[in-house]
């Protein structure tokens, strides 16, 4: 120390102090560009993780803590693949940088869903155009052959005519799901509708003895006839359905009515066997029925939405739905 003048001491312990000045912003600097990254990989909706050359994991964000199972099944690969787990699926990137690898899990099961749905879709409204004629043959035949056959045979060919009916309808259900809903809206009285809808329950086969309620006010629908027609009449085939279920031997289907200043409410009720997987009540090809074909909510909401409402279960201790219909 003896060589060492005052003034250079103090020089020293100045870039000292500056060094470690500076040792000390690059510091920071470090750790907030790594509280940064983390909050960018945080952000990211897909599940993360960046992995040592090793295969340890330097950095994950919190969905991919919550796949770590997932992880487990991985491949560590740079080919996009997909993969399934926990009835989930799943697109696999990688990309490697600077003896890092770089995983990501994007859950796609809504967009596989929507694929299928459209491939569904497509499908039953070709197959519903190859049969809607051999149909319509079936139909006027049966006509024809109602009035020619003996007395005591009529009532097989009504039986006929009942199905090919619930063929006919099926067939418009699909058409309409693959081509979507529009509505030509004419104003009429709920009256008509009822009377439509008395006939189409007249056609529909069931065993038990059914009351029906309508309800008794005298309003004007300013909305599309025909859909509703369909809409409702979903309703009332299912609820004959879960009355045909039921253990009783009789069974009740009420639709009740009221209004605001903004819509129609209409709430319908019956007492078959309650829903049990409300879930995928309203998803398209997923019948909660053994005679269903996954369409007539699917539309009966859509009809209700192209009308400016809703289709909603109600979550009442009755079982019913409420119905809402734009003013």
């Amino acid at each position: 120390m003896s060589g060492i003048t005052p003034d250079e001491l103090n020089l020293l312990i100045e870039q000292t102090y500056k060094v470690e000045k500076e040792f000390n912003e690059l510091k920071a600097s470090y750790a907030h560009l790594q509280d940064t990254v983390e909050e960018v990989v945080e952000f990211l909706p897909n599940a993360i993780w960046i992995l040592e050359k090793d295969g340890g994991v330097f950095l994950q964000n919190s969905q991919a803590k919550s796949l770590g199972k997932l992880f487990e099944l991985l491949e560590l690969k740079n080919d996009d693949y997909e993969v399934q787990f926990d009835s989930k699926s799943y697109l696999i990137k990688s990309s490697s940088y600077k003896e890092k690898l770089l995983l990501s899990a994007t859950d796609i099961t809504e967009q596989k869903r929507k694929e299928n749905l459209a491939t569904m879709g497509q499908m039953a409204a070709h197959l519903s155009h190859e049969i809607r004629n051999p149909i319509g043959s079936i139909s006027l035949l049966s006509s024809t052959l109602k009035k020619r056959v003996l007395p005591e045979n009529v009532a097989i060919v009504e039986e006929i005519q009942k199905s090919v009916c619930r063929i006919e309808r099926i067939i418009k259900a699909t058409l309409m799901f693959s081509k979507g809903v529009h509505a030509n809206k004419a104003p009429f009285m709920w009256s008509e509708l009822q009377d439509a809808l008395n006939m189409a329950v007249g056609y529909y086969d069931y065993t038990k003895e059914i009351t029906f309620i309508f309800p008794q006010q005298k309003f004007i629908l300013n909305a599309d006839k025909d859909l509703l027609e369909m809409l409702f009449s979903n309703f009332l085939t299912n609820a004959i359905d879960a009355i045909e279920l039921d253990d009783n031997d009789y069974g009740s289907v009420e639709i009740l009515y009221e209004s605001d200043d903004e819509f129609h409410k209409f709430y319908i009720y019956d007492s078959g066997v309650m829903i049990e997987n409300t879930k995928e009540l309203f998803e398209a090809f997923k019948s909660t029925k053994v005679k269903g074909n996954g369409l007539g909510l699917v539309l009966s909401r859509q009809i209700a939405e192209a009308h400016g409402g809703s289709v909603e279960l109600l979550s009442s201790k009755r079982k019913g739905f409420e119905i809402k219909l734009a003013l």
